[in-house]
């Protein structure tokens, strides 16, 4: 469960030619519109002290390419033939958000904007129609509290800015959010955002006290110009969808001087495995809030011996809020068959072991986490699923025989145990709706480095195989799924105009359960014109009065 490079059914014949066309048309197509777009963005962005013409980069311009492709975390989207945007802004100021909202907007041109680049089915810098980029790298100021144990965070900070900084003024305050490091808060917040601190303090969602907001007319909104409504909506219900979050205030989290991390690789016998991770599920979602023991199996090529054989690995790795003394106790009584011992456990800080479960090494300095380059290589897709009966034995063991397939150069399974403070928020208190229903969340991974066609649908043949196969085991009705864990293959909108509520309703429950139907009601009220749309947004209701849907939720 550390920190990962966490992630489409194929094009038909006519949107693929369709893709081409555009991609390949972009030049020429600016020719036409691209001077008027930027024309418009001189009008209405370029106060004296932060001119646009500074932030504004077209496909003719030297540095384009770089600055589409570094924030790109999935490699499977850096593929040439993936349409681009008729501009990137990279914007230093809102007033530059407001006229890109403005000018696309009066041009007919979508949005799509990109914090950290961590969208797992790429949607925040890709798109089937012409589109504008807003990239808000260079948003990434953050202003920390202590006295008020509180921070304003811009959205294109990262995790690991966000936590270095929180570190630089106190080693008792944190934030609970994700371990990948580079990931953008902005993105992270807007999907909801969990990490080894859920099961203590809940969603990184559930800690935002203010918002600044550009919404689809090019207007600036506090968490009290916005509205209640609107202010839910953005704390996990999805980014892309209500409008550019400029900035967050966030409450930030007491944690003790000395954390405790233990990780045990267990390589016995596959019954005993077996019987361990089904055993895992009656205990780790009843544990002590300040203790999260989670579990990542991980298979593929990469565990193959010198005689061939796949040997798929177990992980049981643990953050606890406290010292290694205090792990031991509660588990010696409650899951002794682990056989954790205190050499399996460090003591440490807690931005120690964020370090650590971010994949640095110990001893790496703190400054590794200011660094927004890509950490890994690879191209990835991830699905994931939520718990609420414990799976059968029988059932584990066929998922352990799929991690031992060959075709898949890395795959993972992770569990997240929930309970703790997810088990005390109500379901309806943000977009985020799989708390108290649920024991714990599933994600699977593939991941691989060859980019040709024959392995990328090798790997996606692999993982949808073992989501189908999974199918009876977890939750249903609606099979639930994790936002920022994106997955086109669950249901999509229309890529070329506006989605009937209908269609995106098969994947809006999934992501949002009961509350997609609020989530609805505020977009229809705050972007009617469906502005802010991508493949997975919320939709707009037409031929519906606002009194008669609001008087249904």
């Amino acid at each position: 469960m550390k920190c990962f490079p966490i992630l489409a059914a194929p094009f038909g014949l006519i949107a693929f030619i369709i893709v081409v066309v555009l991609s390949t048309a972009t030049t020429s197509f600016c020719t036409q519109e691209c001077d008027s777009f930027v024309q418009c963005l001189f009008d209405y962005g370029s106060p004296n002290s932060n001119p646009i013409a500074n932030v504004i980069y077209t496909p003719s311009n030297s540095s384009y390419s770089s600055i589409l492709n570094f924030s790109i975390q999935n490699l499977r989207f850096l593929n040439k033939n993936i349409s681009k945007p008729l501009a990137i802004i990279t914007p230093s100021h809102v007033s530059h958000i407001q006229a890109a909202v403005i000018c696309s907007k009066s041009h007919g041109f979508q949005i799509r904007t990109r914090s950290g680049g961590h969208d797992f089915e790429g949607l925040s810098y890709i798109s089937g129609v012409p589109f504008v980029m807003v990239d808000l790298i260079n948003l990434n100021s953050i202003s920390i509290d202590v006295e008020n144990q509180n921070a304003w965070v811009e959205s294109g900070a990262t995790l690991g800015e966000l936590y270095y900084r929180i570190a630089e003024k106190s080693q008792t305050l944190a934030f609970p959010a994700g371990s990948c490091p580079t990931v953008g808060v902005g993105g992270h917040l807007s999907g909801g955002g969990y990490g080894w601190l859920i099961r203590k303090y809940g969603l990184a969602a559930d800690h935002v006290i203010d918002a600044y907001l550009v919404d689809a007319n090019g207007k600036v909104h506090n968490k009290e110009s916005m509205g209640e409504d609107l202010f839910w909506a953005i704390r996990g219900g999805g980014g892309g969808c209500f409008g550019i979050v400029v900035a967050w205030k966030v409450k930030l989290v007491e944690v003790p001087a000395r954390v405790t991390i233990c990780e045990a690789n267990r390589t016995l016998e596959e019954d005993r495995i077996l019987k361990l991770i089904h055993e895992w599920q009656y205990v780790a979602p009843k544990l002590d809030a300040n203790l999260l023991l989670g579990i990542s199996l991980t298979g593929g090529k990469v565990t193959e011996d010198e005689e061939g054989k796949i040997n798929p690995i177990a992980s049981f790795s643990l953050m606890f809020l406290g010292k290694a003394e205090e792990v031991l106790t509660i588990l010696k009584p409650t899951f002794p068959q682990l056989s954790l011992t205190k050499e399996d456990c460090l003591e440490m800080s807690w931005i120690q072991s964020v370090l650590l479960m971010g994949w640095f090494q110990k001893g790496d300095p703190l400054e590794v986490l200011l660094n927004r380059t890509r950490l890994y290589s690879e191209i990835s897709k991830i699905k994931s699923d939520y718990v609420k009966e414990h799976i059968p034995l029988v059932a584990l063991k066929g998922m352990w025989e799929r991690l031992k397939s060959k075709d898949v150069e890395l795959s993972q399974i992770m569990f997240v145990p929930y309970g703790g403070k997810m088990s005390e928020v109500d379901d309806s208190e943000t977009p985020f709706s799989h708390r108290s229903d649920y024991s714990y969340l599933v994600g699977y991974i593939a991941k691989w480095k060859n980019g040709s066609v024959e392995a990328e649908e090798r790997h996606l043949n692999w993982i949808r195989e073992i989501y189908d196969y999974m199918t009876p085991f977890v939750s249903k009705s609606p099979r639930a799924a994790y936002v920022n864990y994106r997955d086109l293959d669950i249901g999509t909108n229309n890529k070329y105009g506006r989605t009937s509520y209908k269609r995106a309703r098969v994947w809006g429950l999934k992501y949002f359960g009961k509350n997609f139907d609020k989530l609805v009601y505020v977009k229809t009220k705050v972007d009617p014109s469906d502005f802010f749309r991508h493949q997975q947004s919320i939709p707009t209701l037409s031929g519906i009065s606002e009194e008669s849907f609001s008087a249904s939720l």
